[in-house]
């Protein structure tokens, strides 16, 4: 269950905002703040049921975004790679400092590593 509900918030994160208001309200209260059905139901004066099926038509909606457009997988194999770098750029501002001192090295050090926590917000 967690492994599913870890799997829809990443869903919401990137294409919460195709849902209606309704959606994305219980869609966020279930999955993110952890409100059962019956509660979400009784904050909205609709019933359980009513409640259940904007979930459902919400996840299904993500879901399909996802399948069409991969952003998500995509994310998820660029990650590593930016953290390497960013590790990569590290060690090279140790070994310079350490070493020679090049103003230069360092300097391009410093913009991969900006460059690297751009990418990552």
């Amino acid at each position: 269950m967690k492994n599913q509900a870890y799997h829809m918030s990443m869903l919401f994160d990137f294409y919460g905002d195709l849902l209606t208001e309704r959606q994305r309200e219980f869609f966020d209260l279930y999955y993110n703040e952890d409100y059962s059905l019956a509660e979400i139901a009784e904050n909205s004066g609709i019933t359980r049921q009513g409640v259940r099926d904007a979930i459902i038509r919400a996840e299904g909606v993500l879901t399909e975004m996802e399948e069409k457009t991969g952003i998500i997988q995509r994310f998820l194999q660029f990650w590593p790679h930016v953290s390497a770098i960013e590790s990569a750029a590290k060690e090279i501002l140790l070994v310079n400092r350490r070493t020679q001192d090049n103003s230069r090295i360092s300097a391009l050090a410093e913009q991969i590593l900006a460059s690297a926590a751009f990418l990552k917000e």
